[in-house]
């Protein structure tokens, strides 16, 4: 959108304004595309950033992204992330409760999963995992034991955040 004034051309983009000039129409859209074309996307999935998957069997379940892959791949041609995430929460647990039974319910199994960035809601949390990032990557899914190993890892890592009480929000299950 653009409005005329006095022959200056002011250019609305997004609800701001985008850029103001007193060139002729024809250069002040030829800069309007030049600048649309070396437009580069914001990132929003780092890795450490928590996120809610919508579709599949996961579907409502927190996960943390480990890898993004904006460009895709030559096996997938979309924009997706490897993510890890919690299957089962752990249980509610309270100061009666022995020690026995708040291992037991402090237990969280987790997934590893490749998910489409559009099957994928954002959050404003992050979670700093140093230890995930050397455990997945796109060869894990190859062979079932590395996926198993993996896992393995990773739930030692979520549980021992758990029970060191880091990031609450990410051990509730979500509410809807």
């Amino acid at each position: 959108m653009s409005h005329d004034f006095h022959g200056c051309i002011v250019i609305f983009g997004n609800g701001r304004v985008a850029g103001f000039s007193c060139e002729p129409v024809s250069f002040v859209s030829k800069v309007v595309v030049d600048a649309y074309k070396n437009f580069e996307m914001v990132k929003v999935y780092k890795p450490g950033k928590v996120a809610i998957v919508l579709q599949g069997r996961q579907a409502g379940k927190k996960v943390v992204v480990i890898k993004q892959l904006d460009d895709g791949t030559k096996e997938r041609p979309y924009p997706h992330a490897i993510v890890a995430g919690i299957e089962r929460y752990p249980r509610k647990v309270t100061k009666r409760m022995g020690a026995k039974k708040l291992a037991r319910r402090s237990k969280v199994k987790p997934f590893i999963k490749v998910v489409n960035y559009s099957h994928l809601f954002p959050t404003r949390y992050s979670v700093e995992l140093e230890g995930l990032k050397g455990v997945l990557s796109t060869e894990t899914f190859k062979e079932p034991s590395q996926r198993e190993d993996s896992k393995k890892q990773i739930k030692k890592l979520l549980e021992d955040r758990y029970t060191n009480g880091k990031n609450k929000w990410f051990f509730q299950p979500l509410r809807f």
